[in-house]
């Protein structure tokens, strides 16, 4: 069914759950984190193992539908069997238990004069892009019909209660989903719905185009357009309502939302800050969890709609320094808030960095300052991975972002498996490998990223910051060889920090490090991190050619690569304690603008990937020397 002129085509289409395979690197963090919170929440921890989702009387709101949103991904990426049963159990109670009017999921008891009613479309935003990641990786023929059941009581609902708090702020999360129904299914009514919600939920575009949070939030300007999640979750709206807009200035929004976070609120590893709200660009200050995951899920929309590769620069920076380093190497425990300069993880007291966060926001724990995070921290990972390849408007594939993996789908009727077999992000080269099962004419695009300077495919020069299209009759195997060569650079920051940059990794101070337990049970237990070596440092750099001052080193790409004592990297450059510069707050104290001066002793200094830190200093003060 053509639906084309309601409803823009998707620049790049997502290939079905259980289309992608990872390897290497990548597949060993995905069992990582099986093993780990997002394998076992069920199994312990009530508000996902007693959810109300499934019929217990713990949380029956979002934390359920957020473990399972990341879970399903998880389970098919790795065809693990018992995370399968998990996923299917939830399922078949989701789908057993829809309500006669069509409802999905828990009703509020509003017998005790409950503020909002008894139905919150907001946690079903969440379960529907569950089920239909589910529906793609099984085709279930349960799940349309439950969606078209639910999308007509929506509708009668939100004639009598518009969108509210959450929901009218994350509205296209339900937008995704219907327009996912709609290219099913042709139902014109769906567009009908998807304007409804548009029209009941904050025009998030307007608000960007006068963006008022210029500065670290007030605690008078705290509200839900301040949170940090719902402006993750955000960046995407506009995006999102291109596709049925057709509107240049929709097209455009995501971009404005993304200069104004990153121009007033940025931090080095491609996130924004947010302990709670808004916070500046300050480095101590945190950035939640939900909102490093929400960003990326953002960016993976944006990436299939727009088509812009600078997206996937974005995504990958992101995915391998902030997505890794919000937790524990075996995952185990999380952070409420990771801070680019974190030399101390421990509960703090009455006075503290965050703009609202509690003193507990930056230990690694099982639930620090507030479970939203434990029930989404499962979708990172698994997302980034399902969104590595997609299929192109003519035919063809196209690796998007880069990392261990291979795909297997069908061009032309002919079954093709393309696999990327590369120590990508750590190294710079990559070998793809097509592998049709007969003669099949098609393209293959090959992302290169805009830093790739000197970038080549099979010897011949390819642009940065592009797509380099390679078309033949591909048949018997085929290996494509790219190099993208990985140049250190010093990127300015707040107070005129640096910071040291290569490729898509960021580097930061390897600070030695004291575990203390401070609460629950291991392995999932509560933890304060102390620093056992110095930290306040500030870099050397040769003020004629800054990079020339750092020296990198490769090493094995372990079992555990995202930890201090498997970094596959490391970085050496000169550099002089600070004496001032001091904890405060139990936070890296107000970072000295540079240049600084200092008489301490030079010394030579270890830097590791960032997402490889526990602590870390990320953007150093620079001496005047």
């Amino acid at each position: 069914m053509n639906t084309t002129q309601r409803l823009l085509p998707l620049a790049l289409e997502p290939l079905p759950l259980g289309a992608i395979h990872p390897l290497g690197w990548l597949r060993r963090q995905l069992e990582i984190q099986r093993d780990g919170l997002s394998g076992h929440l069920d199994e312990f921890w009530p508000d996902v193992a007693a959810s109300g989702w499934i019929g217990g009387d713990a949380e029956g709101w979002e934390r359920g539908p957020y473990w399972l949103d990341g879970v399903v991904p998880l389970a098919y990426l790795l065809d693990d069997e018992a995370l399968l049963n998990k996923v299917h159990r939830w399922m078949d109670h989701i789908l057993a238990h829809q309500h006669p009017d069509g409802w999905l999921g828990p009703i509020r008891d509003t017998s005790r004069g409950e503020k909002y009613g008894a139905y919150d479309p907001w946690p079903v935003f969440v379960a529907l892009k569950a089920m239909t990641q589910y529906q793609e990786a099984t085709g279930d023929e349960r799940i349309i019909p439950a969606m078209e059941r639910f999308f007509r009581r929506l509708e009668g609902l939100l004639a009598e209660q518009p969108l509210y708090s959450w929901g009218q702020h994350r509205w296209a999360d339900l937008v995704l989903s219907i327009h996912w129904l709609y290219a099913r299914t042709g139902e014109e009514g769906l567009l009908a719905l998807a304007e409804t919600a548009r029209a009941q939920g904050f025009d998030w575009r307007a608000h960007y185009a006068r963006f008022p949070y210029t500065e670290r939030t007030r605690p008078e300007e705290r509200n839900l357009v301040s949170h940090v999640v719902n402006n993750a979750m955000a960046i995407k709206t506009a995006g999102v309502w291109y596709r049925q807009s057709h509107e240049e200035a929709d097209r455009q929004g995501p971009y404005t939302a993304i200069e104004v976070l990153d121009g007033y609120h940025g931090q080095v590893t491609g996130v924004f800050s947010g302990d709670e709200h808004l916070a500046g660009r300050d480095p101590s200050q945190g950035t939640e969890l939900c909102a490093v995951n929400e960003y990326l899920y953002s960016l993976e929309v944006l990436l299939a709609t727009l088509g812009d590769p600078a997206l996937a620069d974005r995504l990958e920076r992101i995915a391998f320094n902030a997505l890794p380093a919000t937790f524990s190497p075996d995952m185990w425990a999380h952070q409420y808030d990771q801070q680019a300069n974190q030399p101390m993880c421990a509960v703090t007291g009455e006075e503290r960095v965050y703009t609202s966060n509690g003193p507990d926001a930056n230990i690694y724990g099982l639930e620090p300052n507030f479970g939203c995070c434990t029930a989404n921290l499962s979708q990172g990972w698994p997302k980034f991975a399902a969104s590595l390849w997609m299929r192109t408007p003519d035919g063809g594939l196209a690796a998007v972002a880069h990392a261990p993996s291979k795909v297997h789908t069908k061009v032309d009727g002919v079954a093709v498996a393309v696999a990327s077999e590369t120590g990508y992000p750590f190294r710079e080269s990559l070998t793809i490998t097509v592998r049709p099962e007969g003669p099949v004419r098609f393209p293959l695009y090959i992302r290169i990223p805009a830093w790739a300077e000197g970038a080549q495919v099979d010897g011949a020069d390819a642009t940065p910051g592009g797509f380099h299209r390679l078309e033949r009759t591909w048949e018997g195997e085929t290996q494509v060889q790219v190099t993208l060569p990985m140049r250190p650079q010093v990127e300015r920051r707040y107070r005129g920090a640096a910071s040291i940059v290569r490729g898509p990794l960021v580097y930061a101070l390897e600070i030695g490090e004291e575990w203390r337990q401070i609460g629950g049970e291991p392995p999932h237990a509560d933890w304060e991190v102390h620093p056992t070596t110095p930290w306040n440092y500030a870099l050397r750099l040769d003020p004629e050619d800054p990079a020339d001052s750092v020296a990198f080193c490769a090493g094995r790409i372990g079992d555990v690569p995202f930890s201090p004592a498997g970094a596959p990297l490391r970085a050496q450059v000169q550099g002089r304690r600070v004496p001032d510069w001091r904890i405060e707050r139990h936070a890296a104290g107000p970072l000295p603008p540079s240049p600084v001066r200092s008489e301490e002793p030079l010394e030579t200094l270890t830097l590791l990937p960032y997402g490889c830190t526990n602590l870390r200093i990320a953007e150093f003060p620079v001496l005047g020397e």
